[in-house]
């Protein structure tokens, strides 16, 4: 160990993997950024979280949506429905904040093919988010229904036409089957082999053999 150089504690090599576990979640991450920067910032963190928050929430809001008893059903899909206006919101504004913060770079050992799926992965994940609440929204005031926002409500005046709502809301369903499945796989399979880079880089895990 070279002279003056204080060794690291079992607590900050922990600290180090669990940064690099939440920072390396981000979905905007890029592999050819403008500017290299060392990590992710608070708020590209806190879009990330406050994203994958709404998807949960809105997720099970509408896989539970034929288990709803008729009394409360018109209001939790109202509740489904804003949330996913929100979620549309803070997806906008966190692109706007993206094309004014670089990402870090991935780290020299990702293998080239998790490079070359990283972009087209994160693209079509942000992709189907885009266009989903757009399909729902489009499905939910051909309904007939009316967006209460608690102080106020919003009435397109659209009348229920089953022509239109039927096949978008097929299509919002699918779109969302394919995003969970999309996202699953992105947080399962290359999480693994990111965090045990990680962990090991930075010494908060031993490797038998290493």
């Amino acid at each position: 160990m070279a002279s003056g150089t204080i060794p690291s504690s079992p607590t900050d090599n922990l600290y180090k993997c669990a940064s690099y576990y939440f920072t390396s979640l981000n979905p905007l991450e890029s592999s050819h950024p403008l500017e290299p920067v060392a990590r992710y910032r608070f708020l590209a963190i806190a879009f990330h979280w406050a994203m994958f928050v709404l998807v949960v929430i809105v997720g099970v809001l509408g896989l539970l949506h034929d288990s709803w008893p008729k009394q409360t059903q018109a209001f939790w899909i109202n509740v489904h429905a804003l949330i996913g206006i929100s979620l549309w919101l803070v997806l906008v504004a966190r692109f706007g904040y993206r094309v004014r913060h670089v990402p870090p770079t991935l780290p020299t050992d990702i293998g080239a093919f998790s490079r070359r799926c990283s972009s087209p992965v994160h693209l079509t994940l942000y992709a189907l988010m885009s266009v989903i609440p757009i399909v729902g929204f489009v499905t939910f005031i051909y309904h007939g229904r009316v967006f209460h926002f608690g102080l106020f409500d919003f009435n397109f005046g659209i009348k229920k036409n089953r022509a239109v709502f039927e096949p978008t809301e097929d299509l919002h369903g699918y779109l969302a089957y394919a995003l969970f499945a999309l996202a699953g796989l992105h947080a399962l399979v290359p999480m693994a082999s990111i965090h045990g880079w990680s962990c090991r880089r930075s010494g908060a895990v031993s490797v038998p053999g290493r």
